[in-house]
């Protein structure tokens, strides 16, 4: 009973201080304990990371094309201002057993090419700019490469429930206005779901992204990662991922994420 009574006040201390948390307080606490969760500082120095498993696309909420993925990602620590901070390289293979990609989508600071067999074809610019629009609003990225960044603001909008999971909903605000929604599971602290508006250039109203990222694992070094991804946009489904592994930490090498010298640069599509 004096056991019980002893939990009661502290969980009781506990909300109080909670309550007297500002909004801005309180979000980013939440954001601090998601870092911790997702690993601390093994997370923050997390270097390269290599996911495979299986990528689904759709359009309309209908499979459209399934691959067997490598998706190569590696941090940057001196980009230059305004760059983003990764680059990345997504292998795809048409059969479980191949082992020679079919096809690759290279991401850099730089630009971006899809490389075949035909040579590296430059991506249009609004694919570039919807890349690195996900990228940066990605609440991964944010915990790993922005939280120094100045103007960022952090505010709680309370507890609520999603899919059955008690969560802390906070708003990310940059210095350039732009907000992501993060939504962190109240227990175990990660992420699960985020949300942020981005502008269609062909209608120029608002497109709503959506993120939902579940089965967390330890991927080594305590650093945590989700292995279920799911990506909707305006309550469609477009894409899935489900991961067999993930690895980080493993010297990627600078052949990843260049075009080779010898490959043929294809003219850029207008």
């Amino acid at each position: 009973m004096m056991r019980s009574a002893r939990i009661l006040l502290a969980c009781c201390a506990l909300a109080s201080a909670q309550a007297a948390e500002t909004a801005a307080e309180r979000g980013k606490r939440v954001v601090q304990e998601a870092i911790q969760a997702l690993g601390g500082d093994a997370f923050l120095k997390m270097e390269d990371r290599l996911e495979y498993g299986r990528a689904y696309s759709f359009y309309r909420s209908q499979i459209t094309g399934l691959s067997v993925a490598r998706i190569y990602t590696r941090y940057l620590s001196a980009a230059g201002p305004g760059k983003l901070q990764v680059r990345e390289r997504e292998a795809f293979f048409s059969g479980t057993g191949r082992r020679e990609e079919g096809a690759a989508v290279l991401f850099t600071p730089e630009g971006a090419w899809e490389l075949t067999y035909h040579g590296a074809l430059p991506l249009t610019d609004q694919r570039y700019q919807n890349y690195t629009d996900s990228t940066e609003r990605s609440i991964f990225y944010i915990l790993r490469c922005r939280l120094s960044e100045p103007g960022l603001e952090y505010y709680s909008l309370g507890s609520d429930r999603f899919e059955n999971h008690p969560v802390e909903i906070v708003d990310i605000t940059d210095a350039a206005g732009e907000t992501v929604t993060a939504y962190f599971d109240q227990f175990d602290k990660v992420p699960i779901r985020q949300t942020f508006k981005r502008r269609n250039p062909q209608f120029k109203d608002f497109d709503t992204e959506v993120s939902i990222f579940a089965k967390y694992r330890d991927i080594g070094g305590g650093v945590k990662w989700p292995y279920d991804v799911r990506r909707e946009r305006n309550g469609e489904k477009i894409y899935e991922m489900y991961s067999e592994s993930v690895e980080i930490n493993k010297n990627l090498t600078d052949d990843l994420f260049t075009l080779p010298p010898d490959m043929k640069v294809l003219p850029k599509p207008k």
